[in-house]
């Protein structure tokens, strides 16, 4: 079968902020796109569905993979990315959000933003005329959610059913697995100390998502062998996020135990994947064995950004 371009998805929201902003079947369709990306452009086939337009990404957090997997993926879609900083900007103190987004909606056809407060996101949306996409908030990660699971269907073929364990910090990844794999239909097992478990009212939106999925359930515990039984993917992050380096000591000792190792993983299944969202700190979260064994997942999902965020830029950037 010759490989063409086919027209991106539709979706109902403007904005990517939260994966809870797409249907079940979105997220679907979603996926299945960012596949048929990856698969041109590892064919070298031109897929240029942004010809002509421009996109704005702001990084108020330092940046590696969100940087450059954007970057890229808006070139690829014939695009000029437009990069800002926070000197350059400094949203919300050198003058208001919604005069920013205002003025930014007159020069650039979508915006992406990474930064702190996920209000400051939203606030930019309320106000913006062009797609407003996430790319890391304190409170959500949505693209790299999609990354992860775009990575676990490659593997296993289909997203249904499947187990994934999060072992850690109740986190921005934490809240938006719980989203993500709620609306994928698949049961997901958060395993972090009670003092750092998810926003309760991020688990709630999970639970009633996953109550309309066939095949998806949610669980929260302290209890890591009760996360990874049966898991097909545990996935970890690092303790210490960007802005939390005062407290190293104090979450080192919290988290001392939530590590993901080969022992911890006998109780997954027998083909199960390690993913981790990385940058990684080899003998805290993850030993360096298993991170090793499992490198090449891992930087497949650390690749998958790229995808996953195009057809993302496309569903909400491309001409109707």
């Amino acid at each position: 079968m010759t490989l063409t371009l086919q027209p991106p998805p539709r979706l109902q929201t403007p904005d990517f902020l939260a994966v809870a902003d797409l249907s079940p079947e979105e997220l679907s369709q979603l996926l299945a796109y960012a596949a048929h990306l990856k698969a041109l452009r590892k064919a070298r086939i031109a897929h240029p569905l942004l010809q002509g337009r421009s996109v704005a990404l702001y990084f108020e957090k330092p940046s590696n993979r969100t940087r450059v997997s954007f970057e890229v993926g808006v070139a690829d879609l014939g695009a000029h990315p437009f990069m800002l900083r926070k000197d350059e900007v400094n949203l919300g103190v050198r003058e208001t959000i919604a005069d920013t987004a205002r003025t930014l909606s007159r020069y650039v056809d979508g915006i992406m933003i990474r930064t702190f407060s996920h209000s400051d996101v939203e606030q930019l949306a309320d106000y913006a005329s062009v797609p407003v996409i996430n790319g890391l908030t304190d409170a959500h990660h949505p693209c790299q959610i999609l990354a992860d699971l775009l990575t676990v269907r490659e593997r296993f073929g289909e997203l249904q059913g499947l187990k994934l364990a999060f072992i850690g910090d109740g986190n921005n990844i934490a809240h938006s697995l719980l989203e993500g794999c709620a609306l994928a239909g698949m049961r997901v097992a958060i395993a972090c100390p009670k003092t750092h478990a998810p926003l309760p009212e991020i688990v709630s939106r999970a639970q009633q998502l996953a109550s309309r999925t066939p095949g998806a359930s949610v669980l929260v515990t302290d209890n890591l062998a009760d996360a990874v039984e049966g898991a097909a993917a545990v996935y970890t992050d690092v303790w210490i996020s960007m802005g939390q380096e005062k407290e190293t000591a104090e979450r080192r000792r919290i988290f001392e135990g939530y590590q993901v190792n080969e022992s911890l993983m006998r109780g997954a299944r027998p083909d199960a994947v390690v993913l981790h969202c990385l940058p990684a700190h080899r003998g805290e979260e993850i030993s360096a064995e298993t991170f090793e064994k499992h490198a090449d997942v891992i930087f497949d999902e650390a690749e998958n950004r790229l995808h996953a965020q195009k057809a993302v830029m496309a569903a909400l950037m491309a001409p109707r």
